[in-house]
């Protein structure tokens, strides 16, 4: 019963290692990840532009 009961503790130590590693690589941002942010938000942007840039000129065609 004794080694059961230390295989079982060992396991759910590991797991909690594993689950606090996980939790922790959420909260911090790099450099290269703020810089991949800014970068998605520019594209983002020059897509909604570019979008409006079409509507404007289908529009000024019509009428």
């Amino acid at each position: 019963m004794g080694a059961q009961l230390l295989k079982l503790l060992s396991m759910v130590g590991f797991i909690a290692l594993l689950a606090g590693g996980l939790a922790a690589c959420d909260n911090d941002k790099g450099p290269a990840q703020s810089a991949g942010e800014r970068i998605d938000e520019g594209i983002e942007s020059a897509g909604e532009s570019i979008e409006e840039a079409g509507e404007s000129m289908q529009n000024a065609a019509e009428g």
